[in-house]
């Protein structure tokens, strides 16, 4: 009895356990934004990367089973102008050629509350990895009307380009540069449960 007993209490536990609820979220392309913000002169310049994939676990609660891995390809760069677009992907900036992949690959969740998190991880542009932390927003997760589960997210953080090796700029007669080394990355997501 006793050993019949401590069975199912051990089963009961590897059930509770964050590796038994996690799900496994695939990014949707067609509800995701991977979107960026620099400052430009005296205003702000938006663009995205426009292929991308990714995946994510969760389980609601369980931040310590939550983790993140997703890249975006730099030749996707889409900033609304063809002329900043190439630039953006030559030697001078991204240099595609040499470095056709973003990637994020998360190693801890920390401050965890229902609703938001630190999410920490190792960033990688232009050849180069730095280890970066984003405010995470939990939006919830539910079936959407066709019966597929979905999750919901927004994670930002600010980084430095040259951090990344991505020196390029212009010196303006009014003193100043063109282009503001720090950038704000904006990532709006929606997964699917896999």
């Amino acid at each position: 009895m006793v050993r019949r007993l401590s069975v199912l209490i051990l089963a009961g536990s590897l059930l509770a356990g964050p590796s038994a609820q996690a799900a496994t979220y695939a990014v949707d392309k067609d509800h995701t934004t991977v979107g960026f913000k620099i400052r430009h002169v005296f205003s702000y310049v938006t663009g995205s990367f426009d292929q991308f994939e990714g995946t994510i676990t969760y389980a609601p609660g369980q931040p310590a089973s939550w983790a993140v891995e997703a890249l975006a390809q730099a030749a996707s760069v889409n900033t609304k102008n063809e002329k900043r677009d190439q630039h953006l992907r030559s030697a001078e900036f991204f240099n595609v050629d040499q470095f056709p992949v973003l990637s994020f690959k998360s190693t801890q969740v920390t401050e965890a509350t229902a609703t938001s998190a630190k999410l920490h991880g190792l960033l990688s542009i232009h050849g180069v990895e730095k280890p970066v932390v984003f405010d995470l927003q939990v939006h919830g997760v539910g079936k959407d009307p066709w019966g597929n589960v979905r999750a919901g997210f927004t994670a930002t953080t600010r980084i430095n380009r040259k951090d990344f090796g991505l020196n390029w700029n212009q010196a303006l007669e009014t003193g100043g540069v063109l282009v503001g080394e720090e950038v704000d990355i904006i990532l709006e997501i929606e997964g699917i449960k896999q």
